[in-house]
């Protein structure tokens, strides 16, 4: 049976080989092959290649795996473990030439379907910074040599990072639950990348994120790093992260935050 230190190693080595891919095709040029939910929601053909490579690597590590991509769909294994892979989190970020988009991979046992499934390693790869965040179930959340804690809020409130969505009519319910937030929070922060803004709270960078409108792909490694540095990840449907709603937090912080965001669970 294959240990999460053993899938862990997998991700890793993989996140860094495609970040460094798409780094070099971000030098070299971007192009938008296709817009997807919205005109805001881009395709570029990194996206689709970095996939591709991602998607050969594990069939050649590991066959028998099922794999759910954001660019080339689900694909069920006979192994019992599922590939969660985004090939780059933060596409519009990556297209403008802003330094926060990453490499998201999780190993999770179970299916495609988020509700089934337990996250067992992830790794978030932030090529232009170096930075590649890595966690296995009972192993920790790691940077580099550092193990990684969720950071303890004072007086002055918390950091929060949030996101909007692509649909314009979703903005203003997000601006309202904004407002009710900002009485707790120190400042708000909105990077743009869900998989950086929860290893930003795994790392104590940020004391909270939430978001609505997020997919499994984005969420499925960065999850686990929050759990693995002390906190606490929910949201909706049915009180894990989904498209419903995402909430990390440390678990004093996320006990003040939850309540405010009034979502639909």
């Amino acid at each position: 049976m294959t240990s999460a230190a053993d899938l862990l190693e997998i991700a890793t080595r993989i996140a860094r080989e495609a970040g460094e891919l798409a780094h070099r095709r971000r030098r070299e040029g971007v192009t938008v092959a296709a817009t997807k939910s919205a005109a805001a929601d881009i395709v570029t053909a990194a996206d689709r290649e970095v996939e591709a490579f991602i998607r050969a690597e594990l069939a050649r590590e590991r066959p028998d795996d099922g794999f759910f991509g954001e660019e080339s769909g689900a694909e069920e294994g006979t192994s019992g473990i599922t590939w969660v892979v985004d090939p780059i989190d933060g596409t519009v970020n990556y297209a403008y030439g802003i330094p926060a988009w990453a490499v998201s991979i999780a190993a999770v046992e179970g299916t495609a379907e988020t509700a089934s499934w337990t996250a067992l390693a992830g790794a978030v790869f932030n090529p232009v910074t170096g930075e590649l965040f890595r966690a296995s179930r009972g192993g920790g959340a790691w940077l580099g040599d550092t193990r990684l804690s969720v950071g303890e809020v004072g007086p002055a409130g918390g950091l929060v990072a949030t996101g909007f969505g692509y649909n314009p009519e979703t903005h203003g319910p997000a601006l309202a639950q904004l407002s009710r937030v900002m009485p707790i929070a120190r400042d708000v922060r909105r990077i743009g990348a869900a998989s950086l803004d929860l290893a930003s709270v795994a790392a104590g960078r940020v004391d909270a994120y939430y978001e609505r409108g997020t997919q499994p792909w984005d969420h499925a490694a960065g999850s686990l790093l929050v759990e693995e540095a002390g906190g606490i990840i929910g949201g909706a449907p049915g009180g894990r992260p989904g498209n419903g709603m995402v909430i990390a937090a440390g678990p004093d912080f996320y006990r003040r935050l939850e309540p405010l965001l009034d979502y639909e669970r």
